[in-house]
């Protein structure tokens, strides 16, 4: 009996989509229309895609910024989970990594980590927190050669994997600046 309860109960329980659950989040006002209008656009364009009609598939990269706690790491993880509900991405995971992860501390060491970060996140998000570490500071820094990988690689990868970069507002800026492929 008390089995057949958990089961009736489980069935009971209303299920809660990671759009409701963003919709239900305290302010986020710009935000939620711009992601609204994002997954209306990948929705109509698989739509067409499904129906033999011509269908763009432009990138789905996002920059994200904010002071800290404004919830721009839990923004991506339900953007992740929302597009994978709507079939726009496989798997619809999240995975978070940082210049410590992208940034190898010798000659040819970066390219193959930012590349294995690929190669993780594919079917879903790869979440970059503090994007704007990985300009580099001097001659000896390879930030740059991570965001020269991550350029291309967020090009080849396009179908199939969000890139979402995040951090604070002015040190974006410079960050997008500092590539002009990063700003297109």
């Amino acid at each position: 009996e008390i089995q057949t309860g958990r089961r009736q109960l489980a069935k009971e329980k209303p299920k809660v989509s990671a759009y409701s659950r963003l919709q239900e989040m305290i302010g986020l006002g710009e935000a939620k229309k711009t992601m609204n209008r994002a997954l209306n656009f990948y929705k109509a364009q698989k739509v067409f895609a499904d129906r033999g009609m011509t269908a763009e598939r432009p990138t789905m990269h996002m920059v994200f910024t904010g002071n800290p706690g404004t919830a721009k790491t839990t923004v991506a993880r339900l953007f992740a989970q929302i597009m994978k509900e709507n079939g726009l991405l496989s798997k619809g995971d999240l995975y978070e990594v940082g210049r410590a992860d992208l940034v190898g501390k010798y000659i040819g060491h970066t390219a193959p980590l930012v590349q294995q970060a690929f190669k993780k996140a594919k079917g879903g998000v790869l979440f970059i927190d503090e994007a704007y570490a990985l300009n580099g500071k001097s001659e000896n820094d390879f930030g740059q050669e991570a965001i020269d990988t991550l350029l291309k690689a967020m090009e080849d990868h396009r179908d199939d994997l969000i890139v979402i970069v995040a951090g604070y507002d002015g040190l974006m800026q410079d960050f997008i600046q500092s590539n002009p492929g990063l700003d297109s």
